[in-house]
């Protein structure tokens, strides 16, 4: 993790850059295997799944069978840490659906709104060496609550060509059935044309490397929604001198091991809580397992000493970090100043770690800066929102001036005309 002191404002921009690919050879490579998914469907799957993924397959979807094992391969203690976990969720994300009342905007005009729940929706869920069980609880359980009646899930097989037991067993667990062995950006391609195994479906979430980012982006183009720009993990800590240098360097581990295109982001405003976050790295790094990875992500990760906490806000705030941990003597204080962040972590026992699994927050978040203009996940996500309105005889009495006007205005002579039309029958019935 490279240290950076008091850097000019005119260098933030550069400091807040995310590792990327090459824009042009993943744009070529990812519109590749779309157009091949397109032409060829599931033969293409199958190829991308042998050269990819290393593994020969005779079918796509998981078995009945092959779903029912897996329910005894998953451990008691893990089963009724994914229960605890579902129940927390599903407690947050049900207090998310509130029913709108209706609203007489004008006396005889009624508008309200209704949620209605997309038809068929389709989950990513990143698997090989780390098979994201946890996100099938983040996708599913708003999904469910939402009420989208066909819910289509893909994720990469294991080198054995099996999906992990925990994916299983917690897809089940919310009822998914329709579980397809495909990853990457062939995945996406798949939910976004449709194969003759795979269901093509009205919207795609999950998150992924930049190839599956950049399958989002571009099958959003051509009429599948996303949820949002969910590419490779970050975190941004905001430590004071209070903080403890053992958790700071805790969390910023916690992203660098996600792969080696994570980005951790450390900002403080004590050189001795810099260096001492610095030494924990060094020593907590030693005994991950996931060593290799976590050190390459560090290599594009920063310390950013800065003169007081205000600018750290500044900064964090033109970043915009999918997560965002502050960990200062007074972290509400500091937080009210958050504009941009995915998800917010307050205090020292906040970590980002319980917003991954089991504290009811949502774990899909913007990321690349994208926390700008992006929420998270929720239920809401799963749903369109479809306007109503009735207007009364009276009501277009009371309006119908003011809209002859407008479209007037407008030039456009048949919406004028649609409502002088009825205020016309409207007057000559009370003549």
């Amino acid at each position: 993790m490279r240290i950076y002191k008091y850097p000019s404002k005119e260098s933030w921009n550069s400091l807040t850059k995310r590792p990327t690919i090459n824009q042009k050879d993943l744009t070529q490579t990812v519109s590749r295997i779309l157009d091949n998914v397109a032409a060829n469907g599931d033969r293409a799957l199958l190829e991308y799944t042998k050269k990819l993924d290393k593994v020969s397959l005779n079918t796509l979807q998981v078995s009945s069978n092959e779903l029912a094992a897996a329910q005894k391969l998953v451990a008691p203690e893990l089963k009724n840490a994914i229960q605890l976990a579902y129940a927390n969720i599903y407690r947050f994300h049900k207090a998310q659906q509130q029913k709108e009342l209706p609203v007489e905007t004008s006396p005889g005009v009624k508008c309200w709104r209704k949620a209605v729940a997309i038809e068929k929706v389709g989950l990513y869920i990143p698997g090989g060496e780390a098979p994201l069980f946890s996100t099938v609880l983040m996708l599913g359980i708003p999904a469910l609550l939402a009420g989208c009646k066909e819910i289509v899930l893909c994720t990469p097989p294991q080198e054995d060509g099996s999906i992990n037991p925990a994916i299983l067993y917690t897809t089940k667990l919310i009822g998914i059935t329709k579980i397809y062995k495909v990853g990457g950006a062939q995945a996406i391609a798949a939910m976004g044309f449709g194969t003759s195994t795979i269901t093509k479906v009205n919207k795609i979430f999950g998150p992924g490397n930049q190839y599956v980012t950049k399958a989002k982006e571009m099958i959003q183009q051509q009429g599948t929604a996303i949820d949002l720009p969910a590419g490779p993990s970050e975190v941004l800590v905001i430590a004071g001198q209070t903080a403890d240098p053992s958790f700071i360097a805790a969390d910023l581990l916690s992203q660098a091991e996600h792969g080696p295109d994570s980005q951790a982001i450390l900002l403080s405003n004590n050189t001795t809580t810099i260096n001492e976050v610095q030494k924990q790295l060094k020593s907590q790094l030693e005994k991950l397992p996931r060593k290799e990875i976590a050190t390459k992500a560090l290599l594009n990760s920063k310390a950013i000493l800065l003169d007081n906490l205000t600018d750290c806000l500044n900064f964090s705030n033109l970043y915009a970090p999918e997560h965002l941990i502050i960990a200062t003597s007074n972290p509400a204080a500091t937080a009210s100043g958050i504009v941009n962040a995915g998800s917010v972590f307050l205090g020292s026992y906040s970590c980002e770690s319980a917003g991954d699994y089991a504290s009811g927050t949502n774990h899909t978040l913007p990321t690349n800066g994208y926390a700008k203009n992006y929420s998270g996940v929720s239920t809401e996500s799963f749903c369109k929102k479809i306007t109503f309105q009735q207007i009364s005889k009276q009501g277009l009495l009371n309006i119908g001036g003011a809209i002859e006007l407008m479209a007037e205005a407008e030039q456009l002579q048949a919406h004028k005309n649609a409502v002088s039309i009825r205020l016309k029958k409207i007057t000559n019935e009370q003549a």
